[in-house]
């Protein structure tokens, strides 16, 4: 039978020590509801005991929630040594499992509490006879186990004979400061688990050297029975090891464990966590990162077309997301295909060329292209193609500063001759049309008149998106509209520009 690994969420505990980060009570309800019910994590951690009114507002609001639906026993809550208080506190927020926290190394125990193992213990033993007179269920936490088993591996033996024959549930291990390698994780955890084959013993990892997620690997491997874990890797300094990762690795990696968790939910829980803690996921970040199922580079996207060249065992689709086709300067035909596909258009080799040289024009000038940017890129290019190039312009520049009129330097070839003229205006763009209207006067050509100027965004775009502008000249009974795309909106315009000099 495969062995069952709980896991034990702690985004609402830990992962609110993040600097900088604090939960509203109907937030955490929110995400203690979903934590449990979408992704069906066992057990969740929601706060420490006697914070503030606040936190005991927000615990009321899960644990009133929580018994209704018969999952009181899957909200857990920090408390401390500290007699009847930490119970009291636990009884009027209605909550009925604590965690303990209680010194895992001599050097804690010996500098911060400044007790022998022995009065620690008697201490101990006090708020656990509280706790069961009150029928509240108790799991300890050893904190600084890490390196209470590095420096004092003595005294984590003594506390833990004292613990096991005790009215305690689950030990819990915590790697407090994040300091424990691969190799010392599995050989800590595999020599307590010898040692205490009856006991349950969970196993807390924070990412201080970013070895969270292996640390938590090595633990399963040397049988571990439950994980705690935070969404979006959230907690103290460098956070502790990200639900999602820790999730990924196990299921492909672990062998013959199984955990409830639904794999579909963790980037909607990333993405709600996201938005309510204000701390933004790097775009890189495994699993639940907008970058991490984009192929940017054009071999990886023919690669998938043959074969599947680039996919693995980590695909989108099992996390609730799709495979995406970056376009940009390393972009290929394959990238441009695929996204094509999707939008069902097809363009001939020829045309697909052009298209794919000028998003690597554009690539060169911005971050990315995204898909909605394509059907606009493609009518630029094609239309590009059916209009001779008598007018070029060939050099600009535009200046803007604070208290001072905008200006232009532009350079224009006209057939074979090549013109420079400067002149200022109420914005760059008036600045370049006054220098332009100076060459064409000196040429004894006449400019028709801007009748209409209008700039949009194509859908999708953000502060670095395209640019396409639409402007309108008298010319002609029906008058005549031009269209420039770009990254900049000046650019666009002068493109909308260039388009109209040479259909006139």
């Amino acid at each position: 039978m495969p062995r069952k690994i709980e896991i034990m969420d702690t985004t609402l505990r830990d992962g609110e020590q993040t600097s900088g980060v604090s939960f509203k009570a109907s937030e955490k309800l929110t995400i203690a509801k979903l934590l449990l019910n979408e992704v069906k994590v066992d057990r969740i951690e929601v706060a420490s005991a006697r914070v503030s009114s606040g936190e005991l507002d927000a615990v009321k609001k899960i644990t009133e929630w929580a018994a209704t639906v018969g999952k009181l026993d899957k909200i857990e809550v920090l408390t401390f040594v500290d007699g009847r208080q930490s119970i009291t506190w636990m009884e009027a927020a209605g909550a009925k499992v604590m965690n303990l926290l209680t010194k895992g190394s001599m050097n804690h125990l010996t500098h911060q509490l400044k007790k022998t193992p022995e009065e620690h213990m008697s201490d101990i033993q006090e708020v656990l006879d509280y706790a069961k007179e009150s029928g509240i269920s108790v799991n300890v936490y050893l904190e600084d186990w890490s390196n209470g088993m590095r420096h004092s591996k003595e005294y984590v033996f003594q506390m833990l004979d004292y613990l096991c024959d005790s009215y305690v549930d689950k030990l819990l291990l915590p790697d407090t400061l994040g300091i424990m390698t691969p190799a010392e994780s599995f050989g800590y955890v595999k020599e307590i688990i010898d040692k205490y084959p009856s006991c349950h013993f969970d196993f807390h990892a924070h990412n201080d050297y970013d070895l969270g997620t292996a640390n938590v690997f090595e633990a399963v491997r040397a049988g571990v029975h439950g994980l705690h874990l935070t969404v979006n890797g959230m907690g103290e300094r460098a956070g502790n090891a990200p639900l999602a990762s820790a999730i990924a690795v196990l299921q492909d990696y672990a062998g013959d464990i199984e955990f409830g968790v639904n794999e579909e939910s963790l980037y909607s829980v990333s993405k709600l966590v996201e938005n309510i803690s204000g701390l933004r996921i790097p775009a890189n970040k495994p699993i639940v990162g907008s970058n991490v199922f984009t192929q940017t580079a054009g071999v990886h996207a023919d690669g998938d077309k043959k074969n599947n060249l680039y996919f693995s065992d980590l695909m989108p689709e099992r996390f609730g997301r799709t495979r995406e086709y970056a376009l940009g300067k390393t972009s290929g035909k394959a990238n441009i295909e695929n996204n094509l596909i999707e939008l069902g258009i097809s363009l001939s080799d020829e045309d697909l060329k052009k298209v794919t040289r000028h998003i690597i024009e554009l690539g060169d000038k911005k971050e990315t292209v995204t898909k909605e940017d394509l059907p606009y890129i493609i009518s630029d290019v094609l239309n590009q193609g059916s209009i001779e190039e008598h007018v070029k312009v060939i050099k600009y520049v535009l200046t803007h500063a604070s208290d001072l009129q905008p200006s232009a330097t532009i350079k224009i070839q006209i057939g074979e001759e090549i013109i420079e003229r400067s002149a200022q205006g109420d914005g760059q763009y008036d600045a370049f049309m006054n220098a332009l209207k100076k060459i064409y006067k000196q040429k004894g050509l006449q400019l028709p008149t801007l009748l209409d100027y209008s700039v949009r965004i194509p859908p999708g775009g953000k502060t670095d998106a395209l640019c396409e502008t639409f402007i309108t000249w008298d010319h002609g009974p029906k008058g005549l509209k031009t269209r420039g795309l770009d990254s900049d909106q000046t650019v666009s315009a002068i493109k909308a520009t260039q388009r109209m000099l040479n259909i006139i």
